[in-house]
């Protein structure tokens, strides 16, 4: 019998969000170990489920842990931002009902200390998917500074990027994630609720498997695709994840997309692509924070396509 590693975010906002589907595909686009998935499956008996994940590690557990609903389930590897493009041309677009994506690392790649996530991890390596080149050992210790000032700053959201992007080059070369986050430590933010090291473990791991890259094309591919009458739910954990899914949902949502100074439209006025269901993003409740700490930092916002 299988050892359920966690309980996923947001579940109970997922359940809701997709409870009224009553027929054809959800895409789950980050698998993980199969929390989410399992729950829509269970949730909605008449549904279809096509899973997508880049981690062998995670496909192996949830294919067990998934094999109970049988033919209902289909297991994709491979970047979501790749593999969503696939499924789009695969099934017809009115099929699909609805679209998640939990966005970031899983809570068990943060609790294997071999993937090199976490500050206190003994490697450098941050890879979601294990058969990819790039890794965190490569950034650290082959970037440029000027490289490192840039994604320190642009996905860690530290002020003193170019302080500690100097420090890396200095003491490098670092041969494990604790190794690093030891050597930095006097130039982290204190006082927050999360180790001084996590933004600049962020940066690292966002640049090594180009998280807010996939993101955007995911958002491009679903836009794109024009489905007719699906939801899209998106968790992200942090600002810069947060925004562009406000930002994409926000455009979404405008029939108008003429230029602001315009004296009138031009543009036909018939580009809104459906309705934001969340003016502002769900978030964990009291009694989740208590059970999942990560839970804290998730925000889910959706949207119904409406091109019926």
């Amino acid at each position: 019998m299988q050892n359920i590693p966690h309980i996923p975010v947001l579940y109970r906002e997922v359940i809701d969000t997709f409870k009224d589907i009553e027929s054809g595909i959800v895409i789950d686009c980050t698998m993980g170990y199969g929390g989410h998935s399992s729950m829509i499956l269970e949730s909605n008996p008449n549904i279809k489920l096509i899973a997508i994940d880049q981690d062998q590690t995670a496909i192996d557990f949830s294919t067990e842990r998934l094999a109970a609903f049988g033919d209902r389930v289909s297991i994709k590897k491979g970047r979501f931002s790749s593999v969503i493009q696939d499924i789009l041309r695969e099934v017809d677009a009115s099929e699909i009902k609805g679209v998640l994506a939990d966005i970031g690392v899983s809570s068990l790649q943060l609790d294997q200390k071999d993937r090199g996530f976490s500050y206190e991890s003994d490697n450098l390596d941050m890879r979601m998917d294990r058969d990819a080149s790039l890794t965190a050992q490569t950034v650290v210790n082959e970037y440029s500074k000027k490289e490192l000032e840039t994604i320190i700053l642009e996905y860690g959201e530290l002020r003193n990027y170019k302080k500690i992007a100097s420090e890396i080059v200095a003491k490098r070369p670092f041969s494990s994630a604790k190794e690093l986050s030891d050597a930095l430590k006097s130039d982290m933010p204190r006082g927050k609720k999360i180790h001084p090291a996590t933004l600049l473990m962020q940066a690292i791991r966002i640049e090594v498997n180009d998280e807010l890259g996939e993101l955007k094309s995911l958002l491009s591919s679903l836009k794109n695709a024009r489905l007719p009458d699906a939801k899209i739910a998106i968790i992200s954990f942090h600002s810069l994840e947060d925004r562009i899914v406000k930002q994409a949902f926000a455009s979404w949502s405008k029939s108008c997309i003429c230029p602001q100074e315009a004296m009138r439209c031009t543009c036909g006025n018939d580009h809104q692509l459906g309705k934001i269901l969340t003016k502002k993003p769900l978030m964990a409740k009291d009694d989740e924070l208590k059970e999942n700490v990560r839970s804290r930092s998730a925000k889910m916002r959706v949207f119904q396509m409406d091109l019926a």
